[in-house]
């Protein structure tokens, strides 16, 4: 499988100002501020459960591949903040946060990217379908080429689906958090009274 992601010669390098120039610039665009946000909050959600993950279980943290993650946790990002769901101690969640900003804008590119993201998903419906009508259309109409064809599709689609769906992570839905500061934690509970907490976000300028 290539790896479009953890190699530390392919990590990108981005500049601590590149989110406010682009605020300064085009601050006539409507929304373009909650975008940008949306992007650093979703990455220092994923930074989060990571740092959360390896204290669950300490184990080296090394490359995402093999970075301990502990699946009970989840999360959803908004403009003001993130969501995560889990049972966490309110105070543990709070140091996890400063560690998961403090390592993440220090250098630690890769923890804003997560294989359990909902990114993942919606590429691999993309990717799925876009080999199925592929096939489909270059196959012949048989159901047994159809049916064949279907397979080889979802197959593939399966094998790709994480790298590409990294690569959506690293480019286009997070963004290392560079203008975000840390307002305050919140606990409470999802829809079904399962333990949530809501970390509250500020937009700031370096």
């Amino acid at each position: 499988m290539i790896d479009l992601v953890f190699s530390p010669s392919q990590q990108p390098n981005p500049q601590a100002t590149q989110d406010a120039d682009l605020l300064r610039w085009f601050s006539f665009v409507p929304g373009l501020q909650e975008l940008l946000t949306l992007r650093q909050v979703h990455a220092l959600e994923h930074a989060t459960v990571w740092v959360l993950s390896s204290r669950a279980k300490p184990r080296p943290f090394t490359a995402m591949g093999s970075a301990p993650d502990n699946e009970l946790l989840g999360g959803m990002s908004t403009d003001r903040g993130f969501y995560l769901y889990g049972q966490v101690d309110t105070a543990e969640l709070h140091r996890a946060v400063q560690v998961a900003l403090r390592r993440i804008t220090a250098g630690e590119w890769h923890l804003a990217v997560h294989p359990r993201c909902g990114t993942n998903l919606s590429v691999g419906m993309l990717l799925t379908a876009g080999f199925a009508l592929g096939t489909s259309a270059l196959l012949p109409r048989g159901p047994i080429e159809q049916f064949v064809g279907l397979g080889v599709a979802a197959a593939t689609a399966a094998h790709l689906t994480p790298d590409f769906g990294s690569f959506a992570q690293q480019y286009i839905t997070t963004a290392i958090p560079f203008n975000l500061a840390i307002d305050r934690i919140i606990a409470n509970q999802d829809a079904l009274g399962r333990p949530a907490h809501f970390v509250q976000v500020r937009w700031r300028e370096e």
